[in-house]
This record gives C-alpha cells, sequence and structure tokens, in this order.
C-alpha cells in the first residue's frame, strides 16, 4: 500500500540529497518523495530530481519550518481521496533514509498520530546540548513529557495531526513547538529507535552560529506557549523578544 509521502527541507546539501532521495524512495509503502530547496546556492534542486524526487524550490532561505509546509502543501495537491502520511527527515541522512520504517508504522498501524525517532547509534555532535537541555526541559514543564532526543527532525505524522499543529513554530523551533502542541490537543505521540545517522557536527564558528540560531528558535516556540518564559525573554531582551 503507498500511503506515505517522504519530504526533506533541504539548503545546500548537493552532496547528500541524491542517497537521501534514493533511499527514502525505497522505504514501503513510500511512493513520493518532495525534497524542498530552501534557497540552496548549489545544485541540491537539480541532484534531488535526478534521484526521483518532486522539487519545490523557494528562491530565497526561509526556514525549516516554512519548507515542511511547503512540501506538506506540495504533497496535498497529489493525494487522491485519502490524504498520505507524512514522513519528515532531514537531507543530510544519506543512505541510512533507508532505515526510516519503523517510524511509519505506527502510524500506518493506527497506534500513534506522530512518531519521533531516537538513533540508537547517535555520534556524538559538537556543542555542549545546552540546546537539547533548553527544548527536553521546556516540553517536561509544558506537557510532562520526558522527550529522549527533543529535536529530533526524523518523524511521521497522520495528516489530520499535521494541520492540527499548524502554522508550525518558526525556523528549528519546529519540533519543539509540534510535540507541545500536538500532546496538548490529545495526540499520540511516541519515540521510534532507529539506526540512522546525520553527518557529524563540529565546533567551529559555522557550528556554534547554527546552534545559536537553534536556541533562539527553541526558545521562541517555549515563549510562545508559555506565558511565563515569554514574561522573563521579554525582561531580560528590555521588552523586545
Amino acid at each position: 500500500m503507498n500511503d506515505t509521502a517522504v519530504i526533506i527541507p533541504a539548503k545546500d546539501e548537493a552532496d547528500r540529497i541524491g542517497a537521501t532521495v534514493a533511499a527514502a524512495l525505497g522505504l514501503p509503502g513510500v511512493d513520493l518523495v518532495v525534497v524542498v530547496d530552501d534557497g540552496s546556492t548549489d545544485q541540491t534542486g537539480r541532484v534531488a530530481k535526478a534521484a526521483g524526487a518532486r522539487v519545490v524550490r523557494h528562491s530565497r532561505n526561509r526556514g525549516k519550518a516554512t519548507a515542511m509546509e511547503s512540501g506538506a502543501e506540495a504533497v496535498a495537491l497529489l493525494d487522491d481521496d485519502k490524504p498520505r502520511h507524512l514522513l519528515f527527515l532531514d537531507a543530510d541522512l544519506g543512505e541510512t533514509a533507508g532505515r526510516a520504517a519503523p517510524l511509519i508504522e505506527p502510524i500506518r498501524a493506527g497506534t500513534a498520530d506522530m512518531t519521533i525517532a531516537v538513533f540508537v547509534n547517535r555520534v556524538k555532535r559538537g556543542g555542549h546540548g545546552f540546546v537539547v537541555r533548553l527544548a527536553h526541559d521546556g516540553i517536561k514543564r509544558a506537557v510532562g513529557w520526558e522527550a529522549t532526543q527533543p529535536l529530533n527532525g526524523q518523524r511521521c505524522l497522520t495528516r489530520e495531526a499535521f494541520e492540527a499543529a499548524r502554522p508550525l513554530a518558526h525556523g528549528f523551533g519546529v519540533e519543539t513547538g509540534l510535540t507541545i502542541d500536538l500532546i496538548r490537543k490529545g495526540f499520540r505521540v511516541t519515540e521510534v529507535p532507529v539506526d540512522m545517522a546525520h553527518r557529524a557536527t563540529g565546533t567551529d564558528w559555522r557550528a556554534q552560529l547554527h546552534r545559536a540560531r537553534q536556541f533562539r528558535d527553541v526558545a521562541r516556540a517555549l515563549a510562545a506557549r508559555e506565558p511565563v518564559i515569554a514574561m522573563n525573554l521579554a525582561k531580560l531582551r528590555g521588552g523586545r523578544f
């Protein structure tokens, strides 16, 4: 049964997107892969198309959450009477994207509304985990749920759950917002161990800047959902957040 579409937000991932798309197309039940080329300056879109993906292009970088929504809208245009489930994967997974089937199975079986990947052979990434702690503690405070890998972007959702979470939290706050919003609305969220991996990230200034942006977006997602956090952040920034 072909009932799942894969959506891959991508920016400047020409070196890996082909392998990621090819692996995703081999997943059971997947008949559509949509790559959202989010303002790439390399050949990401061309490589993705050559690998078999439908490509949606943003002329400028609009952020992960917007790319996810663009991908979901593109899938909706291609759906028949029964909406496809939506599997979101990161562009840098390469061939390990082909190990995402366990994320789809609970959705297809009707035992979960959103699954979140837990990488069982996780390569330690650069940084000190401060963004992960922020997301973990914020989710726990908001809904009482302990997320193992709260920022993991590998997630499968029913169309109903995805639409219930819109508008998505901005940028890199999207995963934190998704988890809080769906649990609050009574959707079933479960974590699933998978043997997948990103490319390793370092500790250079680009990596540090990326983590700073993640921190900002996660903080904003939490602030939008927790008035006390919003008030405290506003005080720290002199009323501007």
